[in-house]
């Protein structure tokens, strides 16, 4: 008889390992795992940043906001956005990749941020998956076959 996979088993499994199904976590238990996981480094205070995230005021009063990886000449087309909606949208890969990111607004409690660290955790939850289904895979479990008649 062989060792049938099936979803509950690799959920149990990702409870044991104390990998959460997304939805309804706290953010700051979502923050602490994806930090752990992918290794990156956030901070609010200035250093040497591979990646900057923060706001500046344009000369006739408005604010704009930054995304860039070069602090002495951010790219006017890339890197500035004058809403604050979209300027995050690079925040999950340098996380991915481990970056050191500076963020200015990391004490406060942004709504951009927050959806950041949510989506990153569910591509770690889904990472995580995935890793325990190929352990199962290899300990020699199968996905039941639910059609095994051949029909000619």
């Amino acid at each position: 008889m062989s060792k049938i996979l099936t979803d509950e088993l690799i959920e149990s499994r990702l409870r044991k390992a104390n990998v959460l199904e997304p939805g309804g976590l706290e953010h700051d238990y979502m923050f602490n795992c994806v930090q752990k996981y992918y290794e990156f480094k956030i901070t609010n205070d200035w250093g040497n940043p591979d990646i900057m995230f923060y706001t500046e005021t344009t000369s006739d009063g408005y604010e704009v906001w930054i995304a860039t990886n070069n602090d002495r000449n951010p790219s006017i087309c890339d890197d500035v956005y004058y809403y604050d909606n979209d300027w995050l949208e690079k925040m999950p890969d340098a996380m991915y990749d481990g970056a050191s990111i500076y963020y200015d607004q990391l004490d406060d409690e942004e709504y951009a941020f927050q959806e950041v660290i949510e989506e990153v955790y569910d591509e770690y939850y889904n990472d995580k998956k995935q890793e325990i289904e190929n352990e199962l895979i290899e300990e020699g479990y199968e996905y039941e076959n639910e059609d095994k008649t051949v029909s000619a």
